[in-house]
Parts: C-alpha cells; sequence; structure tokens
C-alpha cells in the first residue's frame, strides 16, 4: 500500500464519521417535526425487530407534528407500544387507521441537554477521527522501518494525514455548532 493509498484511505473513513455525525445529528429532536425523528424506533413485527419506517408511511403534514400510516392497521398497538418504549419523548395518538404524533415544543432545559448530548458526540466523533490519524501514521512509520518510504516521504506524508485530519475536525466542528444553533433557536 502507499502512502497516496493510506491518505485517501484515512480520508475516505474521515469523511464517513462526518456523514455518521450527521445522520446521528437528524434523529435529535428540534423542535420542529422530522420524520428522521423515529428512525431509531423498532416494533417487535411478528417476534422480529422492524424499524418504524418499514412497517408504514411517515410523515410531518405540519410543522409540530408527524403522522404514521402503517400498512397494517393491526400493528397499530405494536407500533405505539414501542414508540412509548423509545426515548422520542412523544405520546402517540391513533383513530384506528393512523397515528399521530405531536412533537412537543422544547422548553430551556431540554435544549441544553440536547446541546450537551450535541458535543459529547461531536467530541466521540473527534476521537474517531483522531484514531483514524493515529492509524494512518502508525503505517508510516512501518513503511519507513520496512525502507519502502524515506524519512522525508514519511514526514511528508504526516504532515498530508494532520492536513486531512484539521479539516475533517473543522468540518466536525461545522456540522456541531450548526445542530446547536437549531436547537438553541426557538
Amino acid at each position: 500500500m502507499t502512502t497516496d493509498q493510506i491518505l485517501e484511505n484515512a480520508k475516505d473513513k474521515m469523511s464517513k464519521t462526518a456523514a455518521a455525525l450527521k445522520k446521528d445529528f437528524s434523529t435529535l429532536r428540534a423542535g420542529r417535526a422530522n420524520p428522521q425523528l423515529l428512525d431509531r424506533v423498532t416494533v417487535d413485527y411478528y417476534g422480529s425487530p422492524t424499524p418504524l419506517n418499514q412497517l408504514g408511511n411517515i410523515s410531518a403534514p405540519e410543522p409540530r407534528m408527524l403522522v404514521i400510516s402503517p400498512w397494517d392497521p393491526k400493528q397499530i398497538p405494536m407500533i405505539e407500544k414501542a414508540i412509548m418504549k423509545s426515548d422520542v419523548g412523544m405520546t402517540p395518538a391513533n383513530d384506528g387507521r393512523i397515528i399521530r404524533l405531536i412533537v412537543p415544543e422544547l422548553n430551556e432545559e431540554r435544549r441544553k441537554e440536547l446541546s450537551k448530548l450535541v458535543k459529547k458526540s461531536c467530541e466521540e466523533s473527534k476521537v474517531a477521527v483522531r484514531n483514524i490519524r493515529r492509524d494512518a501514521v502508525e503505517q508510516f512509520k512501518k513503511m519507513k522501518k520496512n525502507s519502502e518510504i524515506t524519512e522525508d516521504d514519511q514526514k511528508s506524508a504526516e504532515n498530508d494525514i494532520q492536513k486531512i485530519h484539521d479539516a475533517a475536525i473543522k468540518e466536525l466542528d461545522k456540522i456541531a455548532s450548526e445542530k446547536e444553533k437549531e436547537i438553541m433557536s426557538v
């Protein structure tokens, strides 16, 4: 494996870390209804845990309401039970055909909790990026030890991975600050 391949591989992994953080943040509610809020909810469907979005259509007809239209109306009680057990913090109401969820307005305390959660998730992603950088640097050192690259090539590659790392950290900070701003806006 060449230094360029190692750098490209590290860059790819770091961008996947940023994408995972974005996806994780999409499930955090910020006072507005978003069908992705229910992505982590799984329903016991005939004995197997099934993601809620595979059991029906989820839509947001109003800014603070989610509507779940299950394909099998017999599953409504199971879906309600799964929503109650989950950490979404909403109480389902059904009319026999669809389930409505009202997204409650966030209070100041909950906003601060969510903000802390955003910072924690961001820090975990930064640790993952740092680990990717560390692994790449170890590979460069191993290549130098095996005389596959010169010391100058090793230093150059380490500088390159540091630049990629810095850009990835900046991207993670940007994603986190956008989500924090969204949460804190009333």
